[in-house]
């Protein structure tokens, strides 16, 4: 499995050797203390992830709240609720489209502080809201703010990260977006949604004020040739002890190589366009695996399945087992390695789709005579006429067999993808292709969103989870034969490899 980045020979290949030596600036395995620097950064970069987790669910108590709502002009229709829930991936698209010009143009540090203007202001607009454009044009702008940040984070944190530790703190923008979702979660059983909206402004804030004092990447200042500025940034983030002569020397010589923003012509070259596409086909599949229409229609899918427990406990549960799945990848990510992680995690997702899918075409229905038709419409309904619970073990299939799903993908091709978009992509066209990343996932995420009920009310609640299931079966294939291990490897050493244009790496 990870033969092609491992066993290959030839001179081209001498930048990986088995057990590469540790570079003067590079922390060992395990100096937490050390790393403390790096953390801090790390943390203050990923309170946009947290912001971002935030918003996304941001529509899942204040709907309800506003659908209820005695003030004509907040009242929601079920056709302005649907699209209060998913304008944000629209706006999270048109956010990474920004990263793509703001990422090389302001640098990844200040990218993320300007996406605190975006997102204030959003918030604002749905404090104060007086009528739906408000309500939309706040959900969207929180949006944007947050496809800005998860093109951003990522790079910054991978560039600013040694090696021993990447893959930990690479799966921390995933661990805050999922413990910000946990705490809108928890703070909508205590706030109106107002104040909701009002509690996001403080995570925006307290961002901003930590990254002020927090250098920006080493490799971005060399690249706009700022070198003094950019080895005082690596000494600050690698400690007073740490000698970081010859890490500052590597970085310095690739970037030298790569001194110029790559062309449309460079794009063709397969050393630049290969792992531009893996990172492409990542975030897509990612989509494609069915994550975001199943966390958006969860409470209405367990209606429509009749589980035992009560639908709004759902959220709680499955919040509790993706921030576990996360913390797990995080701690094992730099020891197992990437691909394996990929491998399990596309198999349990695999297992769990499959089951909800059989389980629906099979298993207990509800009292209408077919428990797919007219779905569409017992989703907007579900809270007004529940189908009733069989009386059988099996219904709890659909929750355990969610937890499980979500289980894997926050373990795998949750976190993973976003680190290996970040560290596998060329320097020379790092901040243009994260942002081309996240509008192909965002993209994806909506039109899957806006075409689930349909295809349910057309086809049965049971084609989109057997589609899901084979999309994880393509996974599999994928990233046994075109995702490389990156466990332990400088940013220069992925570049390197890459760089040799030898085909054994499809293999």
């Amino acid at each position: 499995m990870q033969e092609p980045l491992l066993g290959a020979e030839g001179l081209d290949y001498d930048t990986f050797p088995v057990q590469p030596p540790a570079s003067p600036g590079e922390t060992p395995r395990g100096g937490v203390l050390q790393n403390r620097r790096v953390i801090l950064a790390t943390f203050a970069a990923v309170l946009g992830n947290f912001s971002f987790g935030y918003a996304l669910v941001f529509t899942s108590p204040v709907i309800p709240a506003l659908e209820r709502s005695s003030d004509p002009a907040l009242h929601l229709t079920k056709n302005q609720a649907s699209w209060f829930g998913s304008i944000f991936t629209l706006g999270a698209a048109a956010g990474g489209l920004s990263a793509m010009a703001l990422n090389d143009l302001l640098g990844r540090k200040l990218s993320i502080m300007f996406s605190a203007v975006p997102s204030a202001a959003g918030y604002a607009f749905m404090a104060g809201a007086h009528g739906l454009w408000m309500l939309l044009l706040g959900r969207m702008l929180t949006g944007f703010a947050g496809g800005l940040t998860a093109a951003c984070i990522p790079v910054y944190v991978s560039e600013i990260a040694p090696p021993s530790v990447r893959g930990a703190l690479g799966a921390t923008p995933q661990l805050m977006a999922v413990f910000g979702s946990l705490s809108l979660y928890a703070l909508g059983l205590l706030l109106p949604w107002r104040w909701l909206a009002v509690a996001g402004e403080g995570p925006v804030l307290v961002m901003i004020l930590l990254l002020s004092f927090m250098p920006n990447s080493p490799r971005f200042l060399l690249s706009r040739g700022r070198d003094d500025e950019a080895l005082r940034a690596l000494a600050w983030l690698r400690g007073a002890a740490a000698d970081v002569r010859a890490e500052f020397q590597q970085i310095q010589d690739n970037v030298r190589k790569q001194s110029s923003r790559v062309s449309w012509a460079e794009v063709r070259d397969p050393r630049v366009c290969r792992p531009i596409l893996i990172a492409l086909l990542m975030r897509f599949l990612q989509q494609l695996t069915g994550i975001t229409p199943i966390l958006v229609y969860l409470q209405s899918i367990f209606s429509s399945t009749a589980v035992l427990l009560p639908p709004e406990d759902d959220a709680a549960i499955v919040g509790a087992v993706r921030l576990l799945s996360v913390l797990i990848a995080a701690l094992t990510m730099d020891l197992a390695g990437r691909k394996v992680l990929l491998f399990v995690s596309a198999t349990i997702m695999f297992a769990a789709n499959l089951t909800l899918g059989l389980y629906v075409q099979l298993g207990p229905r509800s009292q209408s005579a077919n428990g797919t038709v007219g779905l569409e419409g017992m989703f907007l309904e579900a809270t007004e006429q529940p189908p009733a619970t069989p009386p059988s073990y099996l219904t709890l299939v659909p929750l355990l067999a969610t937890m499980v799903f979500i289980m894997g993908y926050a373990m795998g091709w949750g976190p993973i993808t976003w680190l290996l978009m970040s560290e596998i992509l060329p320097l020379r066209a790092r901040g243009v292709a994260s942002g081309l990343c996240v509008l192909v996932s965002w993209l994806t995420a909506f039109v899957l969103t806006k075409s689930f009920l349909p295809l349910v009310n057309t086809f049965g609640l049971q084609t989109p989870f057997f589609f899901f299931a084979a999309v994880c079966l393509l996974s599999l294939v994928f990233t046994g034969c075109c995702v490389p291990e990156t466990k332990g490897r400088s940013l220069e050493q992925i570049e390197a490899f890459f760089h040799t244009g030898r085909s054994s790496f499809l293999h």
